[in-house]
């Protein structure tokens, strides 16, 4: 990897295993959207967070999925591509769909966060993956150009993100 000047690693899948029972949390965003009489989109969580502003009940969405994943940051599980954080000799950063909040718990239990240099989390910036936005963030909270990072995720997700920033990606997988 010597050949970037940054690397950028997805959280969830990558780094850590949150405890997360995303079931659980659709049905609680759901829950949201009952308060507020109004009829929820489907029953995946994304697009129920993506569709909670045409209902102005954006924030309260967000807040319901941000409490499972701080929770599940506590209660996580350190993956085996975490050690290379501590032995990067180059900027490094953490690009998330999970909350920010969330990512900066997880680094902290398990002894991450000295190691990275930039965390961008769903709230960070106004969009979210697959978006580029994010990604390229945190590239620049890095002090870095696109063409010279590379990112580490664990979805199909990840490496559309990654293409569409023009930045590098390598699966988890790979190295695992």
């Amino acid at each position: 990897m010597s050949e970037y000047d940054a690397v950028v690693y997805d959280l969830d899948g990558t780094l850590v295993d949150l405890a997360v029972d995303w079931n659980a949390v659709a049905i609680d965003v759901i829950a949201v959207y009952a308060r507020a009489a109004a009829d929820p989109p489907s029953e995946n969580l994304w697009e129920l967070l993506e569709a909670a502003s045409n209902f102005e009940i954006a924030p309260a969405v967000e807040e319901t999925i941000a409490d499972h994943e701080r929770e599940g940051a506590r209660r996580s599980r350190r993956l085996a591509r975490a050690d290379e954080l501590l032995e990067r000799p180059i900027p490094t950063g953490v690009c998330s769909l999970n909350c920010e909040a969330a990512c900066r718990i997880a680094l902290e239990e398990h002894e991450l966060a000295s190691a990275v240099d930039a965390v961008v989390g769903r709230d960070t910036v106004d969009t979210r993956k697959p978006d580029p936005e994010p990604l390229l963030e945190t590239v620049r909270r890095l002090g870095a150009e696109a063409s010279t990072a590379l990112f580490v995720g664990d979805t199909d997700r990840d490496e559309r993100t990654a293409r569409r920033a023009g930045v590098d990606f390598e699966y988890v997988e790979t190295l695992e």
